[in-house]
């Protein structure tokens, strides 16, 4: 097998050779079969993308090369060649020497991937400590420019916070600064900027490109945004049910997919299908008060004293917006923005510095007590981290009847007839309610979350980037479940995402925010294709499925 560069050099050995992978997991129920027979190449200088459906066995694979599986997976059979090593064999000991200083891995989830004890920074200059790569007094510093090089804004003051004190895309950035700390020979990123915004999202993944190109580092990218696949892999390899069904160039399967699976997620892919998005559904304004009505909100956060530094962070800043029943108003913008922030004001999970909210023409600014947990029933949360938000000792069942026991809705039967309602609807098989959180891939546990938060048929539920960690085809399904809900019910959603593409499917209207305040608002087809402000043009340019893979990394394997 060969790999042959338009720029004339020949590589005929890959950096990582994967032959006949097969993993499994022991479950209660039985052996669960999650990798077959899976072959596997990446080159230096490359970036493989793996895509698939959550559950395809995409992730599995990649944390087998690194033998990082949960404590019931095992490597049933084949080898994970890398170098002269067979990865697959090799003991703890050598694994130790080949983890971090020549393989990175980019986790897909921060909040349980990064010491919620230990400051950012300290975290980076661990990795440059333990490979030899800094003393104890060069670290800080150096820690501080690989924070920068990962995109993190204000890397000084971020280096100093703990991960708690970080939205969820600057903490993926700085699990992305950890991988990239040793200049490693390969970089496993599995699902990397699932949590990003896509401005950050570009300067990210043109990093790892930068890598690949000037000093041949491989990348073996793993996601469910085909977008992202289609801009960045010079090959694709497309998994479904543990197998490998297509692989080959990507400029090739995308213009000619020959499986009917790959097809399917084509079709699937919001940012491939930009032009033609789904229509949200036409509910006329209420004439009455608007169901949510936030008036000049504000909120500061102490930081940490960084010398003349300020003392206070504005992460939301005099911001005004109004939500009616059955109508979708999307937040966008990057990380850090204030989006996420504003809908935890909204649902009193936070207090405000100054402004108003008002839920039904009440002023719930300051509710506590008995209006506090009718607003609680009333409004319901889907958080962006399915890992952090679902309690691991219960069973699926419990996770998804457990708002129904708090307000003591109905009896045990009829609770567990809406579980299993509600799993059909995200589409999940009734035997998963006998499951628990650490048996499902991120996608699953993320449609979990969405049927817990439908339990009680809120008025109002605040989406925190919903979709983010769920494959594209059952990003469509949730999509369309939203939608389908808000038709029936009237539900109102309040729609946090950084993704553009998403975010034109299912909203009426759109509120950009930048800095903590709103620079733009308005119907989706207005700001898509006529947006006033320059940093809704920067947003709108960078999202994925537009660009073609650089020619010259491109490989024909024979």
């Amino acid at each position: 097998m060969t790999d042959e560069r338009e720029n004339g050099e020949d590589v005929t050995t890959p950096l990582l050779e994967i032959r006949g992978l097969s993993v499994s997991y022991r479950t209660r129920g039985g052996t669960v079969e999650a990798v077959r027979g899976v072959d596997l190449d990446v080159w230096p200088g490359q970036v493989t993308a793996v895509v698939g459906e959550s559950g395809s066995g995409k992730s599995t694979t990649a944390h087998a090369i690194t033998r990082l599986l949960s404590a019931n997976g095992r490597i049933d059979a084949g080898t994970v060649g890398f170098g002269r090593h067979d990865l697959a064999t090799l003991s703890e000991a050598e694994l130790r020497t080949v983890r971090g200083a020549r393989i990175g891995l980019v986790p897909q989830d921060p909040t349980v991937s990064l010491n919620p004890v230990k400051r950012i920074g300290d975290q980076v200059a661990e990795v440059l400590r333990i490979h030899g790569l800094a003393t104890r007094r060069s670290a800080p510093a150096e820690a501080i420019a690989i924070l920068d090089r990962a995109g993190l804004p204000d890397a000084t003051v971020r280096a100093r916070q703990y991960p708690h004190e970080l939205s969820g895309g600057m903490r993926q950035r700085a699990l992305i600064a950890i991988a990239i700390a040793a200049k490693p020979e390969l970089i496993i990123a599995d699902e990397p900027t699932s949590a990003l915004d896509v401005t950050v999202q570009r300067v990210i993944l043109d990093h790892l490109q930068r890598l690949t190109e000037e000093s041949g580092t491989a990348i073996l990218l793993v996601t469910h945004d085909l977008g992202v696949a289609a801009d960045r892999a010079q090959r694709l390899v497309v998994m479904s049910q543990g197998k490998v069904v297509e692989a080959g160039s990507t400029r090739d399967i995308l213009a000619d997919p020959r499986d009917d699976y790959t097809r399917h997620l084509l079709a699937s892919a919001p940012s491939l299908t930009a032009a033609r998005p789904r229509t949200p559904v036409s509910i006329p304004e209420a004439r009455t008060a608007p169901l949510v009505e936030v008036r000049n909100l504000v909120k500061e956060f102490r930081l940490p004293r960084t010398g003349d530094g300020p003392r206070t962070l504005r992460a939301v800043d005099d911001v005004s917006l109004t939500l009616h029943q059955g109508r979708t108003l999307a937040l966008v913008g990057e990380s850090g923005s204030g989006k996420s922030t504003t809908a935890r004001l909204v649902l009193r999970l936070a207090d405000a510095t100054a402004g108003q909210i008002l839920f039904n023409g009440t002023d719930v600014t300051t509710a506590k007590g008995a209006q506090a947990r009718q607003l609680r029933r009333r409004a319901q949360l889907v958080y962006q981290n399915p890992y952090a938000s679902l309690n691991p000792r219960f069973s699926i069942g419990e996770v998804i009847t457990e708002p129904l026991r708090a307000f003591k809705v109905g009896d045990r039967a009829s609770r567990l007839a809406r579980a299993r309602e509600l799993l059909d609807r995200v589409a999940l098989p009734t035997a998963t309610l006998e499951r628990r959180p650490a048996e499902l891939s991120g996608g699953q546990r993320q449609r979990v979350a969405i049927a817990r938060a439908l339990a009680l048929s809120p008025d109002l539920v605040v989406c925190d980037e919903p979709v983010s960690a769920l494959d594209v085809s059952v990003q469509a399904q949730v999509l369309d479940l939203l939608a389908e809900l808000q038709a029936d019910t009237g539900v109102a959603y309040l729609f946090i995402s950084h993704d553009l593409a998403v975010v034109r499917q299912i909203a009426h209207q759109v509120a950009v925010m930048r800095a903590g305040r709103v620079v733009e608002t308005g119907p989706p087809e207005e700001l898509f294709t006529r947006p006033r402000h320059d940093y809704t043009r920067e947003l709108l340019a960078a999202i994925p499925g537009g660009r073609v893979p650089t020619p010259a990394a491109e490989t024909t394997a024979s």
